[in-house]
Order: structure tokens, then sequence, then C-alpha cells
């Protein structure tokens, strides 16, 4: 399989995946269970991320990685928005683990002011945003520069996304495929 489990012993990551938790837009939790994996390309781009915040002595917090179909389904039924969710029947790069949601936190763990929430699906959670506070806009070029110089590709309406370039080109992988399986039963 060309996914990897990325945990915070082989990366310097906080994982916390909020589509294991109620704390998502649809107000219950989505996976059973929350292993964290990226296709091998994305792994190695997210190593390439962390090594150059870690002089900045700042980390990542992961909010979301690979996404199966069936959880994508799932978000697209409770918030059909193709603005914030990828239609599922077009396919996700989350469900190709080549796309990952995360903020920067600080060495004592507290995220950087974003300006908004992970998942805020309104238009102040797009990139280059003047109405929020001059340090968010800031933590967001930061964000943008690093996972940037890192080989990922941004998606200009949520400052916590960053994807793969060419995600279309990596298959779509099914929860079944998942040596531990990620979705809640029925």
């Amino acid at each position: 399989m060309s996914l990897v489990r990325i945990t915070p012993d082989l990366y310097p990551v906080d994982i916390a995946l909020a589509y294991a938790t109620a704390e998502n837009v649809t107000g219950r939790p989505i996976y059973a269970a929350a292993p964290c994996y990226l296709h091998k390309d994305a792994a190695a781009a997210l190593a390439r991320a962390c090594a150059l915040a870690a002089p900045h002595g700042l980390r990542f917090r992961l909010f979301d990685a690979f996404r199966p179909p069936e959880a994508q389904w799932v978000l697209w039924n409770h918030a059909p928005n193709s603005d914030f969710v990828a239609d599922p029947r077009k396919g996700s790069p989350h469900s190709r683990g080549v796309a990952i949601d995360l903020t920067l936190i600080d060495a004592e763990g507290r995220a950087l002011d974003m300006g908004t929430p992970f998942d805020d699906f309104t238009e102040r959670s797009h990139h280059a945003r003047t109405d929020i506070s001059l340090d968010a806009q800031r933590n967001r070029l930061l964000l943008l520069g690093l996972m940037s110089a890192a080989g990922w590709d941004f998606y200009s309406k949520e400052w916590w996304h960053y994807q793969l370039f060419n995600p279309r080109s990596y298959p779509l992988i099914s929860d079944s495929a998942l040596p531990d399986r990620m979705m809640l039963p029925g």
C-alpha cells in the first residue's frame, strides 16, 4: 500500500484528527479510529516541512490527512458546498492520501492565531484576507511559506489545506484497503 502511518515518534507533529471527535463541522465523530496516514510522497513533503519549521521553534498540528472516500461522503452530505468540501464523485485529494489539514503550534503546543478556526466555512478562511489581525495574516503567510517551500500546493479558500501538486494522478483509496480501518461501522 502506498500510504504510510504518521505518528509523533516518526514525525515531530501533534496529531489531533478532528473527524475522530465530535469537534468538527458535523458535530459527531466520523472516524471510529484515528490512525493518521499519508501517501509516501506526501509523508516525505511533511518531513521537509517539519524540518523547515523546527528552527523557528514551531511544529505542526494535524487536523486531517488521508480521509477515506466514505468519510468524504459524510462531510459532503452534511455540507455540500464545493468551496469547502470536495465533491466525493470527483474524489478529494484527502481520499488519495496527498492532502493535509494543519496549523502551526509553538514549543508549548499552543496554536498560532490564524484568524479563524479549522473548518470555518466562511470567506474569512480564504488566504490573503486582510480583515483578520496582522498577527493572523503573518501566521498564515508563515504557514504558506513553510508548506510551499516543502513542496506543497495550497487551496485558496482554506488556510489550513495543503496538497501535493497534481493530486488526481494518485488513486483513490477506500477505507477497506487500510490495515487499520478508520470508519464507523454502518
